[in-house]
């Protein structure tokens, strides 16, 4: 049984891009891609329906394009010694993300990550579609998942940490002991419990009570 669990974002929170972005570069579609993600980290559109519209975008990209999207991921600073901390001290590390699972399994194995869960992009002949299989991660999902492993952890919600910076980051943070804004939009800044503006994730170590450089 674990101690806590500490569960964050991945994009522009985890790791320092944004990967539908990236995505989106590669297939020229970046100033439309970057305008809707900021409105929807804004709370200005529906995620789900700003997801799909960023995706239908990248149809026709081979899947080559995940290992040229994987070699431009920058995993933000103190991310290594943050997940080396938390488990010493006895407790998970989960991501939830809106983005990609293509992206984010590697990333999270890497990292010794103990969940994630992400979105699955579509494909048919070795090429993207511009479509999505299976339930949308969004707000809502967000949220659940992050009860669905504190229950697998055996905590209660009080010993969970949401950190994200977006609006459907909220639903999330909302339900747990301690939220943090990292580097966060307007709407995260106004209910967070904590916000961190300096991009090393290392910093929830002493807020959790844990020593850093572990």
């Amino acid at each position: 049984m674990a101690r806590f669990l500490v569960v964050l974002d991945v994009d522009s929170t985890l790791i320092e891009n944004e990967v539908i972005e990236l995505l989106a570069d590669a297939a020229g579609s970046l100033p439309e891609v970057a305008m809707i993600t900021d409105r929807a980290m804004n709370g200005e559109l529906d995620f789900e329906a700003s997801l799909r519209a960023r995706v239908a975008t990248l149809a026709g990209l081979p899947v080559s394009v995940y290992d040229e999207v994987a070699a431009l991921i920058r995993v933000t600073p103190g991310v290594p010694e943050m997940v080396s901390g938390v488990h010493a001290a006895g407790g998970c590390v989960g991501v939830v993300s809106g983005g990609f699972h293509e992206l984010v399994d590697p990333l999270a194995e890497r990292l010794g990550l103990d969940y994630w869960r992400a979105n699955r992009l579509e494909t048919t002949d070795g090429r993207l579609t511009g479509g999505l299989i299976g339930p949308i991660v969004d707000a809502a999902a967000k949220a659940t998942t992050l009860r669905e492993w504190a229950e697998d952890c055996g905590v209660s919600l009080r010993q969970t940490i949401a950190v994200g910076d977006g609006a459907n980051d909220l639903p999330m943070m909302a339900i747990t002991g301690l939220s943090v804004g990292f580097d966060a939009k307007a709407p995260v800044r106004d209910e967070a419990h904590v916000i961190m503006d300096v991009r090393d994730l290392s910093q929830l170590l002493p807020l959790l009570g844990l020593p850093r450089n572990q």
